[in-house]
């Protein structure tokens, strides 16, 4: 497997999770606390726990198939990437104490991240933009609507 595609592979694996997993909690919890700082502390948290998790997870699974070198870097490839996917998805909760406002502009940045990932790979590729960008587009927003529902749900019960 030529380095290359072990690296792409590996920051799409990090880049993605983040942006489904980040987006995920963020559009749970924004709906259904709308507390920016608790929004903020759980999304940091769950960001480097996760970055961590998948760091570990694709070394363990690149070692299986090569070099200890081209693990480690592809494991860091990977925790670098969800990092700092998940910072970008996080900051607009930095900046205003609207929750909703904030939702708007990590899905602002997400669709961005998802273009500009695409639009260098499709460079990189016999395979176009918008396939690629419209399938990671989609699996990002259905997760999205699943937490969302989930969170309201949860207020529901939880009597929030």
């Amino acid at each position: 497997m030529a380095k290359n595609k072990i690296y792409a592979g590996a920051i799409v694996l990090g880049m993605h999770d983040a942006l489904v997993s980040q987006t995920g909690i963020i559009t749970g919890l924004a709906f259904a606390l709308a507390n920016t700082k608790l929004i903020i502390m759980t999304g940091v948290i769950s960001a480097v726990a996760d970055g961590l998790s998948m760091l570990a997870s694709n070394y363990l699974a690149e070692r299986e198939r090569t070099k200890l070198k081209n693990a480690i870097l592809a494991g860091i490839y990977t925790g670098i990437a969800y990092l700092g996917t998940s910072a970008l998805l996080i900051t607009p909760f930095f900046i205003t104490d609207n929750a909703r406002h904030a939702i708007i502009a990590s899905f602002v940045i997400a669709v961005i991240v998802i273009f500009l990932f695409n639009l260098c790979m499709a460079r990189n590729s016999t395979r176009g933009i918008w396939g690629r960008f419209f399938e990671m587009l989609t699996i990002c927003a259905a997760v999205s609507v699943i937490a969302f529902v989930i969170g309201e749900i949860a207020k529901v019960f939880l009597g929030i």
